[in-house]
């Protein structure tokens, strides 16, 4: 919605820019009155003067004042100029030729008059000028400061392209328990007659990229009521006292314009648990959340004032704001299922030409764990591909460079690799390939490069055949013996002496999700099965915080757990390995002849591996 033009603000600026045209106008005015410009004569001496009228060489003398003007015999205009001396006339001074005709002239003195006035008044005109350029800016200031303490809060609902719930593509779930929101909004008496009372607020929490804000803004477009958005963040500011003054003001303007909806973007920024220690307990930001609290269930009752918000962080949220009264509703919006995943693509590809090729279904079922943002980015990047190729239409081939763009990077192909870093990524990467197809519980390989991309040096993409809920202790077990199986490559082919630091990021991800099994999610031996422990996963200064909530006794034990898990990975890495020594040198060197191997010419050379015994779990 457009808000109306400040008609006080545009009538005072435009009386300051007349004001300063009309000082500058009359300064030039009196600049190009008080200059004269002098004509191209010659200047001579008043004796040579006298001496040339005498003789006859002078027809006529135009004096005024003590500057002479002289026009030579035979001439019609002036060409020369001089200067008698002051309190006498021409002829007292030594002029006998009668025959020159001697004009005088009353002196100009409207220069010196101007320049008078400039003088004078010039600088008197400058500063007030200047007071006055002063006293309106402090006026600014007074005002900005006065409005210091007012939301910023910005007014949604009336704009031309409104974004409904018909725009959205998945989140059944969330839209059926917003739009009983838009519904009570319109139909209050409805719900007020079986003694419903309206929902006070309903938190949207999910992972980001996963459509929280834009729910709110259909919400927005559905709902026909003032809808106020603002972000936490613009709650907080240095100054004590501020954002809980921006709060009262907030919902003092939904209050106005009620029934209103007021829509907080990520309201962890003022919303953390209260009493952790962090900034006092003066804190700008826990005086701004209890301000909010008071707000949203205080002692005035009656007001018909919804607030949605949103977070992907519910959890450092304060207990005393989820309690029903305030969100009485936690609506959960998670990544989109294959279904979901589809219809969202299809929206996103609706303004853009599609080749018939092109398979919307079978990028929904690689793109498993994406969330929408990441579809409509692969859509775009998609868009941008057929452009650089100068092609009118999306092609399939677009498509997948966008979708391999997005979840592995780009292609780096301008680095130069020799042959024995080829080689040895290629051994890499068929190690982590050959593991992951052999074991029984591991995603399908998709594909195998050893183009560096994004940061890595080559790439073994496994994806999944399906959707999954929940993953077992077996699967997570594959899962790490694949995630080594490039660095164990390297130690079988070139010797341990010879491992490089291209595992290194392998290395790591297999010990987070080690320790992952061990302390969340009771998946280790005998000794902590079933048993969790909790490990804070905020910032620096709140884990330092947080006491460790077990003995150093039992750390010691996880950490003999998290080895135990990582040595078990790799020993069945090495015997996979081992068993298909035949099966990881052709795929190695059909990655040295193509760079690039896709998931069925895969399929084709890893026919006839082999399972070892010593590698199976059961």
């Amino acid at each position: 919605m457009k808000k109306p033009p400040k008609k006080n603000g545009g009538n005072a600026k435009n009386i300051r820019t007349a004001i300063f045209i009309a000082l500058i106008g009359i300064f030039l005015v009196i600049g190009f009155a008080s200059y004269t410009p002098d004509p191209e004569l010659e200047e001579i001496a008043f004796s040579q003067v006298i001496e040339d009228a005498n003789n006859g060489n002078i027809s006529a003398i135009d004096v005024q004042g003590d500057e002479l003007t002289i026009t030579k015999d035979g001439e019609e205009e002036p060409s020369q100029t001089s200067r008698k001396e002051p309190g006498s006339s021409i002829y007292e001074q030594g002029l006998e030729n009668r025959e020159v005709a001697v004009t005088v002239k009353p002196q100009d003195n409207s220069g010196d008059t101007w320049r008078t006035i400039l003088f004078a008044f010039g600088p008197v005109l400058l500063i007030g000028l200047l007071l006055f350029w002063m006293m309106r800016s402090a006026q600014g200031q007074g005002n900005q400061a006065m409005s210091f303490g007012r939301s910023k809060a910005r007014l949604y609902g009336n704009e031309k392209d409104k974004i409904t719930f018909k725009d959205i593509a998945g989140s059944n779930e969330a839209k059926e328990d917003l739009e009983e929101i838009v519904d009570f909004l319109k139909s209050p008496k409805k719900y007020e007659g079986v003694g419903a009372r309206i929902p006070q607020g309903m938190l949207l929490v999910g992972p980001p990229g996963t459509g929280k804000t834009m729910l709110a803004r259909a919400v927005a477009g559905e709902a026909g009521v003032p809808y106020f958005s603002l972000s936490g963040s613009e709650f907080v500011e240095m100054f004590v006292g501020v954002g809980a003054s921006r709060v009262r003001d907030l919902f003092a303007k939904a209050k106005k314009n009620s029934p209103a909806i007021i829509f907080i973007d990520e309201i962890d920024a003022v919303g953390r648990r209260r009493g952790s220690g962090m900034g006092g307990g003066h804190d700008e930001r826990e005086q701004t959340l209890n301000q909010i609290l008071v707000e949203m269930d205080g002692f005035e009752q009656g007001q018909n004032v919804i607030v949605l918000a949103a977070t992907n962080r519910a959890d450092v949220l304060d207990p005393a704001l989820l309690r029903p009264g305030r969100f009485d509703r936690r609506v959960n919006i998670s990544l989109p299922d294959r279904k979901d995943r589809e219809s969202i693509l299809k929206v996103h590809a609706k303004k853009k030409p599609l080749e018939k090729s092109v398979n919307l279904d079978a990028l929904a079922a690689k793109t498993a764990g994406t969330s929408g943002a990441d579809l409509a980015n692969i859509m775009n990047e998609a868009a941008i591909v057929a452009a650089k190729h100068n092609r009118k239409t999306i092609t399939n081939d677009d498509v997948t460079a966008a979708f391999e763009k997005v979840a592995i990077g780009p292609e780096r192909k301008s680095k130069v690799m020799n042959e024995h870093d080829k080689e040895l990524t290629a051994y890499h990467e068929a190690g982590h390939a050959i593991v992951g197809h052999v074991l029984p519980d591991s995603d399908d390989v998709h594909k195998v490069t050893i183009i560096p991309r994004g940061g890595t040096g080559g790439v073994t993409w496994f994806i999944p055949p399906e959707d999954k809920s929940y993953h077992s202790i077996v699967e997570y077990k594959d899962i790490l013996a694949r995630m080594l199986g490039g660095r164990i490559a390297e130690e079988i082919i070139y010797g341990t002496d010879r491992v490089t630091t291209g595992a290194g990021n392998d290395l790591q991800k297999a010990a987070e999700l080690a320790r992952e099994m061990v302390t969340n999610q009771g998946m280790g031996s005998g000794k902590l099965r079933n048993q969790v422990f909790h490990s804070d996963e905020g910032m620096m200064m709140e884990r330092m915080m947080h006491e460790k909530t077990y003995s150093d006794e039992t750390a010691k034990v996880i950490d003999d757990e998290v080895e135990s898990l990582i040595s078990e990975a790799a020993r069945r890495a090495t015997d996979v390995i081992k068993a298909n020594k035949k099966k990881l040198d052709e795929l190695k060197d059909a990655l040295l002849e193509k760079e690039t191997i896709e998931d069925e010419e895969v399929k084709k050379i890893f026919e006839g591996t082999k399972m070892p015994k010593s590698a199976a779990l059961y």
